[in-house]
């Protein structure tokens, strides 16, 4: 589905007319531009592939300074396809085309979002998965306090099953949050306010789909 490219901001909380206050996460949306227009007889499907973000033109390699020079556009960071764009977006679309928040979106509307969530590390089973622990320190258990317990069979099935919940690497994963609900649009800063929380850090790429 259509979409636009965006920046996570940071949270805060604004008052709903019924007088309730919401937390919501701040967004800058764009604006993104149309880097590529691919089309059945071409490509074997429709699609937009949209860039967002600056990039120095010294960082980027000559096959992609072709590729947006060929859409008039200057160097960007970031690139996502998306189908069925021309069913929603109400006008023709072109390459080069400035995508804006408020010409994709409305308030009020329900959007998904893609992150990559915050990174914590390897981390055992308690912070990974919500294991209990063993809770008491008596009949010897020291060391036992936040440990995995037995984690298989005896001489059958003489392994360990796939998919055992154990230590490990934990976030750094594409995350992707439904139904979040776009509070208020400013268009003049290209910013979205979102109600709830959404993947990633401070300053990371997210991605708003209808």
């Amino acid at each position: 589905m259509p979409g636009v490219l965006g920046k996570k901001i940071g949270m805060t909380s604004v008052f709903l007319p019924d007088g309730k206050n919401v937390a919501c996460t701040v967004i800058e949306a764009g604006p993104c531009f149309v880097t590529q227009i691919k089309t059945e007889e071409t490509d074997g499907y429709e699609a937009v592939q949209v860039g967002y973000g600056s990039k120095k033109e010294k960082n980027t390699t000559n096959a992609l300074k072709g590729h947006f020079k060929k859409a008039n556009v200057d160097p960007l960071r970031h690139l996502v396809e998306f189908r069925d764009f021309k069913e929603v977006y109400s006008e023709d679309l072109n390459l080069g085309d400035e995508l804006r928040v408020e010409s994709v979106f409305e308030e009020g509307e329900f959007v998904d979002i893609v992150g990559t969530s915050k990174g914590k590390g390897f981390q055992g089973v308690v912070k990974r998965h919500g294991f209990r622990g063993v809770g008491d320190a008596t009949h010897g258990q020291h060391n036992r306090l936040r440990a995995p317990g037995s984690i298989g069979g005896a001489s059958f099935p003489a392994r360990v099953f796939k998919g055992m919940r154990m230590a490990g690497q934990t976030g750094g994963d594409r995350v992707k949050v439904l139904n979040l609900k776009i509070i208020k649009i400013l268009p003049e800063q290209n910013l979205v306010l979102v109600g709830g929380s959404v993947p990633g850090s401070k300053n990371s790429m997210v991605i708003l789909e209808k």
